[in-house]
């Protein structure tokens, strides 16, 4: 590999975006990324430590949106690589699950198209455990990379059906239209970890929303946790590899209930935790109440169901190993709080 690649990181405002180009920054690559407004540059640049002389260079920013074409051959030009980022992420529940499902999957195929005309030689892309853990019935399950979220079950959510769509999507047009550009995904959990501004993921909003208390009772539901350090750290791992063809890496730290998540901030924070909800809602409660709230009917299909995600094979193949849950917990509270999204 060339001593100063140069990338495309689509989504450069993101979340797990951000954290990666800093990354790739550090090391010396030279770095593309796609924002849907550039008037948000300046701010980026400034987030991302780039915004003066070899470093404007070193960053080239680029207008682009999962919905239209413009832009993403431009993007695209002079890159070895490509980690696609870019996927719209709700805050809330959508009344038409199109509204995710389209600009997911459509923006995944124009970024490997671009990719592909330009003669990318890898693109990694960032997927979900959503793609992978649902529609299996409740219970308790253990996935890997082999299972495939079951979209012909009733009820799920339109996050997980965009994630899935997505994913298969892509893979089908590389193994058809490819030719021989090597693909492969990561496929994270719940993402926490450093928070760098108040612009961050729908992921955190869990975190601040207990902080804050404005979940007054804890559901039995629970979820994997990964750190944002840890993905980025996959996807760089991923991007430098070799062989990666086809390959799918499972981003988790371990399963944790939300009534844990809780219990870690308490734990740990004392009086700056003084409102994180302590009682837990009974199951039949939250089944009753979801009858009206579209938020709760989601968590209602989820009461009582474990997820293990196995990243073993992250682990055997790239040598990757993320850092505990709690961690990935503490660390988002506390920068919530020295941000002041948070007010004790």
């Amino acid at each position: 590999m060339a001593s100063t690649p140069r990338i495309l990181v689509t989504g450069g405002s993101g979340y797990i975006a951000g954290v990666l180009i800093r990354q790739l920054l550090a090391a010396g690559w030279r770095v593309n990324t796609t924002v849907r407004d550039l008037a948000r540059e300046p701010a980026l640049r400034q987030l991302l430590g780039a915004s003066q002389g070899d470093a404007r260079e070193q960053l080239r920013c680029f207008s682009a949106d999962l919905m239209h074409a413009a832009s993403w051959a431009e993007a695209a030009t002079g890159c070895s690589h490509v980690a696609h980022l870019a996927s719209p992420l709700p805050a809330g529940v959508p009344r038409d699950a199109n509204k995710l499902i389209v600009p997911a999957r459509d923006g995944a195929l124009r970024a490997l198209k671009a990719a592909r005309d330009a003669g990318v030689q890898r693109v990694v892309m960032t997927s979900s455990v959503a793609a992978i853990a649902y529609g299996h019935g409740p219970g308790e399950h253990r996935f890997t990379e082999r299972d495939w979220t079951r979209l012909e079950m009733p009820g799920i959510p339109a996050y997980v059906q965009s994630k899935t769509v997505a994913e298969r999507a892509a893979r089908d047009w590389v193994a058809r239209e490819g030719g021989g550009l090597a693909f492969c995904t990561v496929n994270p959990s719940v993402v926490l970890g450093p928070v760098a501004s108040a612009d961050y993921s729908a992921s955190v909003v869990l975190v601040r929303s207990l902080l804050q208390g404005r979940i007054p009772v804890l559901p039995r539901i629970g979820f994997g946790i990964v750190d944002v350090r840890d993905v980025a750290e996959l996807h760089w791992r991923a991007l430098t590899a070799p062989g990666m063809a086809n390959e799918r890496f499972i981003a988790c730290g371990g399963f944790h209930w939300l009534h844990e998540v809780a219990a870690v901030l308490r734990e740990e924070l004392g009086e700056q935790a003084r409102r994180v909800p302590t009682r837990r809602m009974p199951d039949w409660a939250v089944r009753l109440l979801a009858k009206v709230s579209p938020t709760l009917r989601t968590v209602a299909s989820e009461l009582g169901t474990v997820r293990h995600q196995d990243a073993s094979h992250a682990r055997e193949v790239l040598g990757w190993v993320p850092r505990p849950p709690r961690e990935a917990i503490l660390t988002t509270a506390r920068d919530l709080i020295a941000l002041g999204v948070v007010r004790p």
